[in-house]
């Protein structure tokens, strides 16, 4: 049973994650910011686009060094998986929404500081129900492919 993510595995979890944060992202700029709906948008595919690239870097070195079994992983670290993303992206993201929305370095700050929470919660449910949908679909592959005489 292949346990590790192929190349149009990765892409594709990266980017399921990302068209349901950005129905998340672009609401939340468009209620919470004086930005348009244009503006807002613009931001949240931006945003999007570097956490695609940084998703599949990060993932890959995550995976690299503590392992591919996704399911054994226990909650302690699947929250500092979500962390040490998030951390990376405030660090990538920070001047980028500093632009878009006009705003001080603090006031971002403080409102990605918000995103990353929201982020944390969602990438661990997010990882988590992908990662058991996974395992049930390749448990299933394998059933199948056993019980078909030869």
């Amino acid at each position: 049973m292949r346990l590790s993510m192929n190349t149009k595995e990765r892409i594709f979890h990266s980017v399921l994650f990302e068209a349901i944060a950005l129905v998340f992202v672009i609401t939340a700029a468009t209620v919470f910011t004086d930005a348009g709906a244009k503006s807002a948008t613009g931001l949240a595919v931006g945003l999007s686009l570097i956490a695609m690239c940084w998703n599949y870097i990060y993932n890959l070195g995550f995976d690299r060094i503590f392992g591919y079994n996704r399911i054994e992983r226990t909650f302690k670290m699947r929250i500092g998986h979500g962390l040490g993303f998030e951390l990376g992206m405030i660090f990538a993201t920070l001047p980028l929404m500093m632009w878009v929305l006009q705003l001080d370095f603090w006031t971002v700050f403080v409102m990605d500081i918000g995103v990353v929470i929201f982020f944390l919660v969602y990438a661990i449910v997010y990882n988590w129900c992908y990662d058991l949908l996974r395992e049930r679909i390749i448990c299933s592959r394998a059933e199948i492919s056993t019980a078909v005489p030869r």
